[in-house]
């Protein structure tokens, strides 16, 4: 005997389903017909006060009506019908549906949704859980390539700049809103000399050989010589200092009488400069030396940079063109260039290399103040601004920047080491970060409450000849902090 396929038998059945379901449909409009009539007969043999043909319309009506809600009976009995078979099918497999669930399609959708919805919280917990755990590996790896050496606590008020003698004696200088310049001894932490010339509020400092040069509030660059006497090194195991017991208190709200206590006012003190360098007509925000030495640039929130001899304290040339204060000048270390920036949002480039023609080109690439731009060793500028972002330039094309690093945070004195070109990013949220020059991101300087800076980080400078620390930062917590980066580690986990 021929078995039939599970297909046929299917379509079989379908079709024995619709035809019963005409034929139910036939026998309800030949019942409802006959319904109709004898109502019909019936409301002809009673009294009322409709006319024969309204009656006769409503009476049709309503019929509609009622063989419209049967038709839907009938209809919902099958569906229940096929709900059933199927229950009967997916119960012998050890699955059961629910009819209602099934035959309302929200409640389907509205169960896929939630689905979704759960899938999402999902994900969105286990990326925050590898977030949070890639986070502390990284900071576990910073604080291992990246330790605080020394911190040099003395001055009263906020550190605007520091700068590192790039010879023999290897020294930290430090310029601060307290009126003060010091010198310091990077491996005892301890002031070799103070210079109290200026009377401005505003500090900042440049070394050349033997030779300091400061900025000041008081409209005017001083140029004094130093001659210290370096303390004996300490043993390799006092260099690397824990936090002391009282780094929990911010250095800034301390009492003047600490946070002078560690020696300042026993260091000798120079109080008239060699050579004073006036013509502006503002704050000289920032200084520097052209290569060679013997001249100098500074700028100023007068909007003009001025080159003078540094022999005979006279102005060379005065370099004006921006349309508001200066930020900050550089030179470069091999060749008569000169970069200013501005809060115009610009910086420019001053070429100086023929003694007939002195070009300069403007660069718009920030939308807020350029707070510095500094030359690298190569053909690079790397700018910093406001506007919390980084930028390399290529010399030679500067049209647009070939990296782009953006932050959370304004950036401050930018520094970019000698050596392996790193840039370290000192930031109002006292953050320091060190890049690449390609804008990969290297390393975050550890900070807490027992280390780091608590306030605004203002400048960063690298030493290539120290042996205890190669970075130092400085900022409104009235403190300079040397730091030892391992760079070769910190270069092979990148």
């Amino acid at each position: 005997m021929p078995v039939e396929s599970g297909s046929s038998a299917a379509a079989r059945q379908a079709k024995q389903k619709r035809k019963s379901h005409s034929l139910s449909i036939r026998r309800t409009n030949s019942t409802e017909q006959e319904r109709t009539g004898m109502q019909r007969d019936m409301l002809e043999g009673q009294d009322s006060k409709l006319p024969m043909s309204l009656r006769s319309n409503l009476l049709d009506l309503f019929g509609q009506i009622e063989r419209e809600f049967e038709n839907l009976y009938i209809e919902n009995l099958e569906l229940r019908r096929e709900i059933d078979t199927l229950n009967e099918r997916l119960a012998a497999e050890g699955q059961t549906i629910d009819g209602g669930d099934l035959s309302k399609g929200p409640l389907k959708a509205k169960a896929s949704h939630s689905t979704s919805q759960l899938s999402q919280k999902l994900k969105t917990t286990y990326k925050a859980s590898t977030s949070k755990i890639v986070s502390s590996f990284k900071a576990t790896t910073s604080r291992a390539v990246c330790q605080l050496v020394k911190e040099y606590v003395g001055h009263r008020d906020g550190i605007w700049d520091l700068s590192v003698t790039r010879t023999q004696p290897i020294i930290l200088g430090t310029a601060s809103a307290d009126h003060n310049a010091m010198l310091w001894s990077i491996e005892t932490g301890k002031c070799l000399l103070k210079y109290v010339g200026h009377a401005g509020h505003r500090h900042f400092l440049f070394f050349t050989h033997l030779s300091v040069q400061t900025a000041s509030g008081d409209q005017t660059a001083h140029i004094w010589r130093f001659m210290v006497q370096l303390p004996a090194p300490q043993p390799v195991a006092d260099i690397t200092v824990s936090a002391p017991s009282e780094d929990d208190v911010d250095f800034s709200d301390k009492d003047e009488a600490d946070a002078d206590a560690e020696g300042p006012n026993e260091c000798p003190s120079i109080r008239v400069p060699s050579s004073t360098l006036k013509s502006h007509q503002g704050v000289v925000i920032a200084a520097d030396w052209l290569v060679g030495g013997k001249q100098a640039v500074t700028a100023s929130w007068d909007r003009a940079a001025n080159l003078y001899d540094v022999e005979t304290s006279e102005l060379v040339h005065s370099l004006t063109g921006h349309d508001q204060e200066l930020t900050h000048c550089c030179t470069h270390p091999t060749q008569r260039l000169v970069v200013t920036s501005s809060r115009d949002t610009t910086f420019r480039l001053w070429d100086f290399r023929d003694p007939s023609i002195h070009s300069v080109n403007v660069f718009q690439g920030h939308t807020d103040t350029v707070t510095s731009a500094v030359f690298t060793v190569g053909d690079n500028v790397v700018s910093g601004s406001d506007d919390r972002t980084v930028k390399v330039w290529d010399l030679k094309n500067m049209r647009s920047p070939i990296a782009t690093i953006r932050t959370d945070s304004a950036v401050n004195r930018i520094s970019v080491s000698v050596s392996q070109r790193i840039i370290a990013l000192p930031h109002d949220n006292r953050q320091v970060r060190l890049f690449d020059m390609s804008g990969v991101r290297l390393a975050r300087l550890p900070r807490s409450n027992r280390q780091g800076h608590r306030r605004m980080v203002c400048c960063s400078a690298w030493s290539e000849d120290s042996p205890t620390c190669n970075l130092f930062t400085c900022g409104f917590d009235r403190q300079a902090i040397g730091w030892n980066i391992n760079i070769p580690a910190l270069l092979q986990e990148k």
